[in-house]
């Protein structure tokens, strides 16, 4: 069968217009400075990976560069309803979190956004298993002997959070719960006040993300015991899971991502999540997390908002059954 030539070259023609009219409504980005949306205050686990992901995408993405925005408050909630509203340009973007995106729907009433509907899931970028550490005056060299003495002294330790409904006071609620002691919870604003107070000897003890911790345990300021991963890490492995120190089946691990306000054009949410991803395969920047306490996780943007859904889903029952409030 042959083609009318005339036909044919009509044909190719329309083609080449289609597909240089794709080529137009390709976003073009980035146009402005990216901001990176911490819900934190600085020096926290959040606030260090996302200053770590921000160095690194600098070098991979040309434009303006990225900017860190700390906007601590209510649990991140200030943070992420602003982030939730704001234009879904690829301009926007903030480090998501197990707080943020799966905590805090089940501890307040009136979350002031949908962490499934809200927001379009980008990378996932790691996970944090808390370490849990206690000040060194407290006379307990193993988690068996902190849970002793916790239970011969009911009410007499307190915990530290980075706030309210945060991480570390979910799983230090979590952890006496389970365990079956008495502790006072006492929120600061910020894990890093928390840290140093734990140091001074305000408070007793923290169950919280690695990298916040490590370095003072390292130094002999903090006294680590145990793990809240259900294996040993390969950044502390010297360290026992509170799981296997006697608490089968214990876990509370934080994880990190990046997230976008909802309907960010595809183009946007590939390019970045391609280049995280990549930075996720990279000896050097894999090693620089584990130093921090992190372990690299990489994920397609429908994976992490499968995790961010089933995390939600998973400590509302938790938060639930151990009766954790976030107003106290």
């Amino acid at each position: 069968m042959s083609i009318d030539r005339r036909s044919l070259l009509a044909g190719l023609g329309l083609a080449g217009l289609g597909h240089a009219a794709r080529a137009q409504v390709q976003p073009v980005w980035p146009t402005q400075i990216i901001r990176l949306v911490v819900p934190f205050t600085p020096g926290g686990s959040t606030d260090l990976l996302a200053r770590l992901i921000a160095n690194r995408l600098e070098r991979t993405i040309p434009g303006k560069g990225f900017v860190i925005e700390n906007r601590p408050g209510a649990g991140g909630m200030i943070a992420a309803s602003q982030v939730a509203k704001s234009d879904p340009d690829g301009h926007t973007l903030m480090m998501g979190h197990i707080g943020t995106l799966a905590f805090n729907p089940a501890l307040y009433p009136n979350v002031p956004y949908d962490p499934v509907k809200d927001f379009q899931p980008v990378a996932l970028v790691a996970m944090v298993p808390n370490i849990l550490v206690i000040n060194p005056s407290l006379p307990a060299n193993s988690f068996q002997e902190f849970v002793a003495y916790a239970k011969a002294n009911p009410g007499k330790l307190n915990y530290s959070s980075g706030g309210q409904g945060s991480a570390a006071h979910i799983a230090g609620a979590y952890l006496a719960h389970r365990a079956g002691f008495e502790a006072i919870h006492v929120p600061y604003r910020g894990t890093a006040p928390s840290v140093t107070d734990l140091v001074a000897g305000s408070v007793q003890f923290t169950l919280t993300g690695g990298p916040a911790v490590l370095p003072l345990a390292a130094a002999g300021q903090l006294r680590a015991l145990g793990v809240a991963s259900s294996e040993r890490t390969s950044f502390a492995p010297q360290l026992p899971t509170i799981a296997e120190s006697g608490l089968p089946g214990f876990e509370a691990v934080q994880w990190y991502g990046i997230v976008a306000p909802a309907h960010t054009p595809a183009a946007i949410v590939e390019r970045l999540n391609r280049e995280i991803n990549a930075l996720l395969d990279q000896p050097e920047f894999v090693a620089a997390l584990d130093r921090d306490g992190a372990i690299a996780r990489r994920e397609t943007p429908e994976g992490f908002g499968r995790l961010i859904a089933s995390e939600g889903t998973l400590w509302r029952d938790i938060i639930t059954r151990a009766s954790i409030k976030g107003g106290g």
